[in-house]
């Protein structure tokens, strides 16, 4: 923002009128910090990889820049740019997908006892990850990469997507009732639509990993791939399927219609998991703090 001088006519010639413009630099569609996009024409395909520098999490900054991502799809597809129909969403961490919710800023919020905070926070995430389950209202079919590790909210947002391949050897995981808590942004709501209540609540219960075979047979992870071939694999499972790929649109809005998830169930979801997080004990504290010290490290040797 700047200011422009220019002599005002209707006063004394040594008066001047003030005028505001704007040197804001427009912003260019897919231009993030945290996310790396690339378009592939042939194969229709908008691969974007989350490349955060600190601990692979949902923070409010990549939480922001996912919401503006889902923008940027719709208006280039809605403008002719883009003729988006795949869409794949891994992770350039080495070893990890997501390491899920921002422990960090839950534990501050917990502390300060704001519930306001960890609401705002909590239908940030699952505004997005309806917003995926609807393929963004596109004829779009989504695809989860998972390469590394998925726990917490990472494994969350993985069953928002319409397909996920994973490559043998990666786990996933809900560890939030270690510490007290619940996986409050959409787990209960998808596993039961997918399992069934009962096994829903076993598995998230349970606290346990669960590796990509295990998911596979459950059907939640749709293809497996060997190490290091995750990409050559959703490039197989998209050369093959193309042709379908009006059918299965199609397909998977049938599932949604049959099975509805509405927004505001998530939401009330959230709703339960913010109280639940206020009432967590210094002892659950403790552990989360714990289980993000011991994250980290992992991190940094991985690094």
């Amino acid at each position: 923002m700047t200011l422009e001088f220019s002599p005002d006519s209707d006063r004394r010639p040594d008066t001047v009128s003030i005028h505001t413009i704007d040197k804001t630099p427009p912003r260019h569609p897919f231009d993030f910090v945290d996310l790396e996009t690339q378009f592939d024409p042939g194969l229709e395909t908008l691969w974007t990889y989350m490349r955060q520098r600190t601990r692979p999490s949902f923070n409010p900054k990549l939480l922001g820049e996912f919401a503006q991502w889902q923008n940027d799809i719709v208006a280039a597809r809605s403008s002719g740019a883009m003729p988006v129909r795949y869409l794949v969403l891994g992770s350039r961490f080495p070893g990890v997908f997501s390491l899920g919710g921002d422990l960090d800023l839950f534990a501050a919020h917990i502390r300060n006892q704001d519930r306001d905070a960890l609401v705002r926070y909590g239908r940030a995430c699952v505004h997005i990850l309806h917003r995926n389950m609807l393929s963004l209202d596109q004829p779009i079919i989504t695809i989860g990469l998972v390469e590394g590790d998925a726990l917490g909210g990472g494994f969350e947002a993985l069953l928002s997507f319409n397909v996920v391949i994973a490559e043998r050897g990666t786990h996933f995981g809900l560890p939030e009732t270690n510490f007290g808590l619940f996986p409050g942004m959409g787990a209960h709501c998808f596993l039961s639509r997918r399992l069934g209540a009962a096994r829903a609540e076993q598995m998230i219960l349970s606290g346990r990993s669960y590796s990509a075979e295990e998911l596979y047979d459950l059907g939640i992870v749709h293809a497996l791939a060997d190490p290091g071939e995750g990409r050559a694999e959703v490039e197989r499972y998209i050369r093959q399927n193309r042709r379908r790929h009006s059918g299965h649109c199609a397909i998977y809005e049938a599932s949604r219609s049959v099975n509805p998830l509405p927004l505001s169930e998530l939401e009330a979801v959230v709703d339960l998991w913010a109280d639940a997080a206020l009432r967590l004990s210094d002892a659950d504290l403790k552990l989360m703090r714990r289980l993000v010290g011991a994250q980290t490290r992992l991190m940094d040797k991985a690094a």
